[in-house]
């Protein structure tokens, strides 16, 4: 992979000068990302730490699915929470969140809480095998309902979803609602709401929520490129890229840069360290994965739905918003897709909550306990 990297030329200079990110990812962020990849990042010392986690693997209609398994040292009486990535995030991106999660704690109520943290990947991501052909998120939702209960023996289970991880678990709490007796979102599975839909309702916004929703309204007009490419043609892209790691880097860093609070550094909760984009697309490199994980786009077009609908379940629904992430959803609005208990809003942080605030992410999830 390095002598990859070492052979890839980047241009000079930017197209036209001041032009920043205001065309993609910034040439000298990415040739900065380049030169820490080759000088500063070792894989070794990654690998050895992502192994010491519990991975397994385990067959379910025909599918390799790869999972950690971290238990709380209270295992008689933590609740099973399963977290679930999607597109460009991997199992990497709930790592900051497992020690806290399993963690004995105290909700805002007062009743103690721990978890047992299950990270599977999704068909096509990392170590899981790629789904056949037609595969949806419904069939997803599916596997991981039986990984949950036929395979780790769980009878009920609360589910985390972020990205495509959203409308997979959206399923499980809706169809699967028996066993999934609990869901904590920070994405929705419905296309963001429009700002005219909000005046008709006559919805009042803070100012934090006015800020969300003019970040959800600017990515619906510049930032879906990349969506659209997936979804009608994933293999111009995936195989443009598919041995091209600086390639791979410009596209999903990108993402991994805009998506996230430009304001992490010192006395910030942010973990989301150019290490960890690195380590991301290193994972998706050489799992050789960057193509079969944009085929969940392809195969599942409609994933995001238009129309509005309440889930079939009484479960206790959990919304975490963070600012910089690129969807808005108010209050008034979430209430009816779900048995909504609790909205919040984060000032900061973005799309990738478990690495760009895991502090607020590990708060908001330890209220699934008021509730189940």
């Amino acid at each position: 992979m390095l002598d990859m990297i070492r052979s890839t030329r980047l241009p000079t200079k930017p197209e036209f000068p001041g032009e920043k990110d205001a065309f993609g990812i910034d040439l000298e962020d990415l040739r900065s990302l380049r030169d820490t990849w080759l000088h500063d990042f070792d894989w070794k010392r990654e690998q050895a730490s992502i192994n010491r986690l519990h991975h397994y693997t385990v067959t379910i209609e025909g599918l390799k699915i790869h999972f950690i398994h971290e238990k709380s040292d209270d295992a008689a009486n933590a609740i099973p929470l399963m977290l679930c990535h999607g597109w460009p995030g991997s199992f990497l991106e709930f790592i900051p969140v497992i020690e806290g999660l399993k963690r004995q704690a105290r909700t805002s109520t007062g009743r103690n809480v721990s978890f047992d943290v299950i990270i599977p990947s999704l068909p096509g991501f990392a170590f899981s095998s790629a789904p056949p052909q037609n595969w949806t998120l419904d069939d997803t939702a599916r596997v991981f309902n039986t990984l949950m209960t036929d395979v780790l023996g769980y009878e009920k289970y609360a589910v985390h979803g972020t990205s495509h991880g959203v409308p997979l678990s959206f399923t499980l709490y809706d169809a699967f609602n028996t066993t999934a007796r609990a869901a904590h979102f920070v994405f929705m599975p419905f296309y963001p709401i429009d700002p005219s839909v909000i005046e008709a309702r006559n919805i009042t916004l803070t100012p934090l929520e006015q800020f969300e929703l003019q970040r959800s309204v600017q990515w619906g007009l510049t930032g879906n490129g990349y969506f659209i490419m997936h979804t009608t043609k994933p293999n111009t892209v995936g195989l443009a890229m598919y041995d091209n790691p600086i390639g791979q880097l410009a596209w999903m860093g990108e993402k991994y840069i805009d998506w996230s609070d430009p304001n992490a550094g010192n006395g910030s909760p942010s973990v989301l360290t150019p290490n960890e984009i690195l380590r991301c697309v290193s994972l998706y490199y050489l799992t050789r994965t960057f193509k079969s994980s944009m085929y969940t786009y392809a195969q599942d077009p409609g994933a995001w739905e238009r129309e509005y609908r309440r889930a079939k379940t009484d479960a206790p629904l959990l919304v975490s918003f963070f600012k910089y992430n690129v969807g808005f959803w108010p209050r008034e609005i979430m209430a009816t897709v779900g048995n909504l208990t609790e909205y919040r809003n984060h000032d900061f942080g973005g799309n990738f909550a478990g690495l760009d605030n895991p502090p607020a992410l590990i708060d908001d999830l330890r209220e699934i306990g008021t509730y189940w």
